[in-house]
């Protein structure tokens, strides 16, 4: 497909198909999605629930073979009308699996669940949740509102990122990212290190820390990235050890440097080098993609950058660099355009985006 066709970059990417989840009730609000193994796992965050696809759908609708946190793909309910257990889900946002495991972050119910194998049933139980000291518990930081938080609680949990070994949870409401040596086995496992913030206790912030991490991505190398939404920028460490505590990060990515804070750097149009909310990104190759959220895009870095505000070299979702309005200033959503992407992942040349506002997923192949 052309550019002027499709109203994007195509030496990014060429739409392959535009998903709106199951037939009976479709998804709403979308905020989390996942590959792995050809599976397809999306959170249906408006609508409390999670879908698993054995193989990546084709067309407009398909039914799922799974779905978590009901026991039917119809119901839509938080918590099971309010029953909370290890079956039920509130506001579920970030995923990760490597298609035999399966690890969500349950996001108003201040956890994240494990399944050591990969669910095959509706309504199927996790296996561990951490957060919380049982599946029945869901106050912030367990204690509730106003608790200062320990290396064993969460409050709004959106991101989960893992190796198949360690895990990183983007615990965005304690405004920290905890890492975890081992995937937690037992509920109320203790985090082994905390990244942004000085101890486990803390949850004040300066400019220099991450102020509301909503996703958290570790390359193969080490190198690691954390979306910070709220001052609309990813900040990104080499070695994601350095990290501990409050280390510093190497590099910024939407701002000049660890002060500034403007939304679109104080711009009221966007350019190659601004971010507006900002919720995600992701890894590819020798470069990273971020979800410019606000901005309705996604912008394309092909190499890490070496300096703070790099400018992106493409981008999906806009014609250009200065156009940020919902659907590319269209009306109506096109199979060409962006409405407040959240999330997005990549397995193989296979790209997947959570397309918010659209209440879709977009399923892309990736041409770079």
């Amino acid at each position: 497909m052309l550019v002027e066709e499709v109203g994007i970059s195509s030496t990014i990417s060429d739409v392959v198909n535009i998903f709106k989840g199951p037939f009976s009730k479709p998804f709403l609000a979308p905020r989390g999605v996942w590959l792995t193994q050809s599976k397809l796992i999306v959170a249906d965050t408006g609508q409390n629930r999670v879908f698993i696809w054995n193989q990546l759908p084709k067309g407009e609708f398909c039914d799922p073979d799974v779905v978590l946190g009901q026991t039917s793909q119809e119901a839509i309910a938080r918590n099971d009308h309010d029953v909370i257990s290890a079956s039920s889900l509130q506001y579920p946002s970030g995923i990760w699996s490597d298609g035999y495991r399966l690890i969500v972050a349950d996001a108003w119910n201040h956890r994240v669940l494990i399944w050591h194998e990969m669910p095959n049933k509706n309504g199927q139980p996790a296996d561990v949740v951490v957060g919380q000291p049982d599946f029945c518990s869901n106050e912030p930081n367990v204690k509730g509102l106003g608790s200062d938080p320990t290396a064993s609680t969460l409050y709004w949990p959106y991101g989960v990122h893992s190796d198949g070994e360690q895990l990183w949870i983007a615990d965005t409401g304690n405004r920290r990212v905890l890492y975890f040596r081992e995937l937690p086995q037992s509920n109320t496992a203790a985090a082994d290190m905390v990244l942004g913030k000085a101890d486990f206790s803390d949850r004040d912030y300066e400019p220099d820390q991450a102020i509301w991490p909503y996703s958290v991505r570790v390359k193969g190398d080490g190198t690691l990235a954390i979306t910070d939404t709220q001052y609309f920028r990813v900040l990104v460490w080499k070695n994601w050890k350095k990290a501990r505590g409050l280390g510093k990060p190497d590099l910024i990515i939407g701002q000049p440097d660890i002060a500034a804070c403007g939304q679109n750097q104080y711009s009221f149009l966007p350019n190659e080098k601004s971010l507006n909310w900002c919720y995600d990104s992701h890894f590819y190759k020798d470069g990273i993609m971020v979800v410019d959220t606000a901005n309705s895009r996604i912008k394309w870095h092909p190499v890490i950058p070496r300096q703070n505000n790099d400018a992106a070299s493409d981008l999906i979702g806009q014609p250009d660099f200065t156009t940020g309005s919902e659907n590319a200033g269209n009306n109506n959503s096109t199979e060409s355009a962006l409405y407040w992407p959240f999330a997005m992942a990549i397995e193989g040349n296979n790209l997947a985006i959570a397309d918010t506002g659209n209440h879709r997923v977009i399923i892309n192949e990736l041409n770079i």
